[in-house]
This record gives structure tokens, sequence and C-alpha cells, in this order.
């Protein structure tokens, strides 16, 4: 297993929004502290789970500087600088490099649907665009069209700063395949906190996760363990915590992590439109696993 560039638990962090669903810098500020405190080694600024798809390019910048600001070194901060078309992606992954923050994080073009030349080439362009490390992010889920092993390797083999990719496609055999063929130094890291422990196993290094928000030192304890060789106490942790897992994503992520932020006494506020809160019952379920997991 290779040695974690990043860490092994790295978080994707929720964007904080006031109540009439403006950027909450200060509630950002105090939120990527708490994941530090709660055993996150690196923060993903403004992912999936940060709401990217409705946080435009001048209140990511916003978001970055008030992140790497609070967090002042103390761990690294990825920001998700990728968009589905490849010019933007590279103007503002180069202004964000200039920022300061330690690498990006680039998804799959999504609503486009590339093949796979196409992503080869977005991503090159990107990561030669910038001096730091890249993240590669494959989700067909949501962008459509799955990112296969011969693209991811032949990215992590020809542009040296490419580093990592964040795999949440669920399709192990082609995990397996870009674990076995990646070259030295070369992560993969779960994009689904399901997901880890089987990844890991593999040979995966450890996971961008969401349940970390309110299970980060159990997630952290989780992922260690498992590094360690102490698969037993792997395996309880992941089953006991399999049931929040679940629960995070029984409706469109972010919208059950926000909520249960809020449950556990650290509200960030809505997501913005068209995602919305969780009905009663999405939440009521939802606090019936934290109760279980003594989390509340």
């Amino acid at each position: 297993m290779a040695e974690p560039r990043f860490g092994r638990l790295m978080t994707a962090m929720v964007t904080p929004f006031t109540a009439d669903l403006e950027l909450d810098l200060p509630r950002a500020q105090e939120l990527a502290l708490r994941l530090l405190d709660s055993g996150t080694e690196a923060i993903v600024v403004c992912g999936t789970t940060g709401e990217s798809p409705t946080v435009f390019y001048d209140q990511k910048m916003e978001l970055f500087r008030a992140v790497l600001e609070a967090v002042d070194g103390r761990a690294p901060v990825i920001a998700n600088a990728g968009d589905n078309c490849t010019e933007d992606s590279v103007e503002f992954a180069r202004k964000v490099t200039a920022l300061g923050v330690d690498g990006i994080m680039a998804v799959v073009p999504y609503y486009n649907k590339p093949p796979q030349e196409g992503m080869y080439r977005h991503f090159r362009a990107i990561a030669e665009a910038v001096d730091v490390p890249v993240i590669l992010y494959n989700i067909p889920g949501r962008c459509v069209v799955n990112m296969e092993a011969q693209t991811t390797l032949r990215l992590a083999n020809d542009v040296p700063n490419i580093v990592a990719v964040k795999e949440a496609s669920g399709k192990l055999d082609q995990i397996a395949a870009i674990i076995n063929g990646s070259p030295e130094g070369f992560e993969v890291l779960s994009g689904d906190d399901e997901m880890t422990l089987p990844m890991m196993g593999l040979g995966g290094t450890g996971v961008i996760s969401v349940a970390s928000h309110v299970a980060g030192p159990q997630m952290r304890e989780m992922v260690e363990a498992q590094a360690s060789g102490d698969h037993t106490r792997a395996l309880s942790l992941h089953l006991r915590m399999l049931p929040l897992f679940k629960a995070l994503f029984m409706t469109a992520n972010p919208i059950m992590v926000k909520d249960a932020l809020s449950q556990t006494g650290f509200p960030v506020g809505m997501c913005r439109l068209p995602l919305v809160p969780p009905t009663a019952e999405q939440s009521a379920e939802l606090g019936r696993v934290l109760a279980h997991l003594d989390l509340q």
C-alpha cells in the first residue's frame, strides 16, 4: 500500500451558507478546523459535497481563501478546480493555484459525454497548466461517462503531477486494474465511504469522505486499522458505520450530511436549489442512525 501524500482520511467539506443562502465564510473556517480536530488530514474544498455546481468561480475563490487562512498550513487544502469546459478549467486552475493551495481536484467532464481521448486531453491540459499535485475524480453516477482504467493509467504515467484518482465508479475490477498498473506513488482514493474498506483491501490508500463530518474519529481509526493490518478492527468499524454511510446518501448528497451536522449541533445552513431540505421522514431516519452510533 502506497504511503499517502495527503493522508488516509481526507474530507470533502460541505459549503456553509447563511439563512439567505449566501456564503458563510466564518462558519466555513470553523468547520475546517473542526474537521482537522476530529481526525481529517486534508480538506477538499468545493467538490460535489461542497455544492460546486451552484457555487460560482468568484465565490469559490472566496471560499478557498477563507479555508486557507483558517487552516494556516496545519493540513493540506485541495481545491476543486475542474469543470466540464477544458479552457475554463485551465484558466480557473491557474487562478486557484496562485492562492497557495496544496493541490487541485478535477472531475471527469459532465454532460458533454467526452470519449476517453477527450478525458485524457482534458486532464492533461489542466495538470500541465499548474505546478501542484492533481487528483482526478471519476464519478460516473454524476458525469454519465466512466473514465476507464486505461485512461487513468495513461494520465498517471504521462503527467508527473497527476498523483491520484478519487474513484467513485464502484467498479472493483477497474479499481484493481488501476492499482495494479499505476506507477509508484500514484494513489487510488475511495470517493464513497461505503467502498473505502474494499478499496483499501485492494491497495487503495484511503478516502475522500463525507461521513467524517460527523464520524471523523471513527473513520480515521478505520482507515488506520486497515492500513496497519488490523483488518478485524477495520471491518468491525466498517460494519458499525455502514448504516450511517447509507443514511447519508438516501437522497442527493450533501442534503443529508448537512442535516447530520445540524442534528449533531453544528448547523451549516441549507443547500442551494435545485437541492432541497430532507423530508421529515428522511431526517428522522438519519436521527435514529446517529443516535444508535452515539453521534448526537
